[in-house]
């Protein structure tokens, strides 16, 4: 089975079209987000990310903005970037506190954590490389609440994270967030059809 890399004009549905079975797409595609999302101590929540899911997302945002043609190019040149490209796993991942005095606090507290997320799979590491269209830490050393890590894999590395059972744990080694958390199988699994 090929793994989809890119989202072109040809997978957007026309917005009649979209809408009418708008219900049902995001019922399929939330199935499949279940066992991509993994929640790594107290705070951040990592949201893998495949063509279905950034599929999902351009349609829904043509869907409420209604910008028409001239807004496909946009979020397609938005959204395409955090696509696997074949030998990467790629999560957004979110700083998840409700009172804004706290977020505020620990977001001042956690520059450059966006560089400290990391995979390990076979006693290797693979350490994260943050979306780099725009700076997610201020020069003041704030993190954002929303980031965007790709993890490059050798071919080993796929290999090892393709075993049944494989432990897969991914973590921060940020000196003010240090947690880590393991993969479920159903996880490993769902992510390792991400690899081409």
């Amino acid at each position: 089975m090929s793994v989809k890399t890119e989202i072109t004009r040809a997978d957007i549905l026309p917005w009649a079209e979209y809408a009418r079975d708008r219900a049902e797409h995001r019922k399929r595609i939330t199935a499949i987000k279940r066992n991509r999302r993994v929640e790594v101590g107290p705070f951040v929540t990592f949201y893998f990310e495949n063509f279905d899911t950034m599929w999902l997302q351009v349609q829904e945002m043509l869907h409420i903005e209604r910008g028409g043609d001239a807004q496909v190019s946009e979020e397609l040149a938005a959204y395409n970037p955090l696509i696997p490209k074949g030998a990467e796993l790629v999560a957004t991942f979110m700083i998840e506190i409700d009172d804004p005095l706290r977020r505020a606090r620990v977001l001042a507290g956690l520059g450059g954590i966006e560089e400290t997320a990391f995979i390990e799979i076979g006693g290797e590491r693979i350490v994260g490389k943050a979306e780099t269209d725009q700076d997610r830490t201020t020069a003041e050393g704030k993190a954002s609440s929303v980031q965007f890590v790709h993890f490059p894999f050798t071919q080993a590395q796929i290999d090892a994270f393709r075993q049944p059972n494989a432990r897969a744990i991914l973590g921060f080694s940020h000196p003010n967030y240090s947690h880590m958390a393991v993969m479920s199988e159903a996880t490993r699994e769902a992510l390792a059809r991400d690899f081409a």
